[in-house]
């Protein structure tokens, strides 16, 4: 059974990191300023605006600094300060023996993705898929998504919303929600961290990748059985983009389609999940409904099953 972390309070500490790419400190000013004005207090880890190469630190920083706040009674939640990439570099030498104790929010999406499935497949503990510092930027703070994960802190179950696409398949299905980043959840195929998928709502959103290589990590999710007995798909985003001088002659979602073609499950396509500012707050490993009609799709959260 997942467990899920206690919502915060006014007054609750949340720890900002960086525990994979670089992410220069005034880019997460506004951030700290709008969740000490959300009634939160902030704890600034040492791998925020800190540099090594890429990456926010050496190895041994980032993972002394996400496993100080994992361990810290004291801070409620841990948001990511951005994603990049890292996160597998460290994750087998994280202790989670604290955590599982005191369990909290791991906040973050991208690269963050490693450590969602990570934790839901050592701790069997929910995380937030959500947006990081850097999106609170330039007024951004004020627009539903980012209102969204401050709703999802305090409590209020996800339930969204949109226009139905063209290319969506309808039906009705309840299932734990899974997922993340396309490259890091086929990235983690055949390894420990592997998010298992049957009968589960899976969800994927991708950025900057070639249109040839979003075919080849779907034939990869496919061959691995991944995409076998889901109960249904949520495709998010696919932004930035790019195509071979010689076009490879379909587009992503078209791609996506025919991989999933010979199976029944529902499919919602355009979810309200990328690295744009469209990128509502999920709850990773906690049971959802996922409605695909003919002209709405709805995606609500039904909180932990006993």
């Amino acid at each position: 059974m997942i467990k899920q972390p206690p919502y915060l309070r006014r007054g609750d500490t949340i720890g900002i990191v960086c525990p994979s790419g670089y992410m220069p400190r005034e880019k997460a000013e506004t951030c700290i300023k709008v969740l000490q004005d959300w009634g939160y207090k902030v704890n600034i880890g040492k791998t925020l605006g800190n540099q090594f190469h890429y990456f926010s630190g050496t190895d041994e920083e980032r993972l002394q600094d996400l496993q100080q706040m994992l361990d810290d009674p004291g801070i409620k939640a841990v948001l990511c300060g951005r994603g990049g990439y890292g996160m597998s570099r460290i994750i087998d030498q994280l202790d989670f023996t604290r955590f599982k104790k005191n369990p909290k929010w791991l906040i973050g999406f991208s690269d963050i993705t490693v450590l969602h499935a990570e934790v839901y497949n050592r701790c069997k503990t929910a995380t937030l898929h959500a947006p990081m510092a850097a999106a609170f930027n330039d007024g951004e703070w004020k627009n539903p998504f980012i209102q969204s994960l401050q709703k999802a802190l305090s409590g209020k179950r996800c339930k969204c919303e949109i226009t139905a696409h063209p290319m969506n398949r309808k039906g009705n299905v309840t299932g734990e929600l899974v997922g993340g980043n396309l490259s890091l959840v086929a990235h983690l195929v055949g390894s420990k961290s592997a998010f298992p998928t049957q009968g589960k709502i899976l969800f994927l959103e991708d950025v900057g990748e070639y249109i040839y290589n979003i075919d080849r990590m779907m034939i990869q999710l496919k061959r691995a059985g991944l995409l076998k007995g889901l109960a249904g798909l949520i495709i998010g985003g696919f932004t930035d983009m790019k195509d071979t001088t010689i076009p490879f002659g379909a587009n992503v979602y078209s791609i996506i389609q025919s991989h999933i073609a010979e199976y029944h499950y529902p499919v919602c396509f355009d979810f309200p999940v990328s690295h744009e500012k469209n990128n509502y707050a999920l709850k990773v490993g906690v049971k959802h409904e996922l409605r695909v009609g003919r002209n709405k799709v709805s995606l609500a959260e039904l909180g932990i099953q006993n």
